[in-house]
């Protein structure tokens, strides 16, 4: 994922996806491409269940 893909399955926008991404507790970066740095969504999704369970899609609604 890209902070574009963090930014929308965070459901804010991509400064504040960036200020995630770079707390201590957020998944090392899987790489870096030329349009910045990607992270494995598994990673991502392990977080979110950790640190945002609001937004786990699997939350009751």
């Amino acid at each position: 994922m890209g902070a574009a893909e963090i930014a929308a399955r965070l459901r804010v926008g991509e400064t504040r996806a960036k200020h995630y991404t770079s707390l201590p507790t957020w998944p090392a970066t899987y790489d870096e491409l030329a349009m910045g740095r990607v992270w494995a969504t598994e990673d991502v999704e392990a977080w979110i269940v950790e640190h945002r369970p609001d937004l786990n899609e699997d939350a009751d609604e």
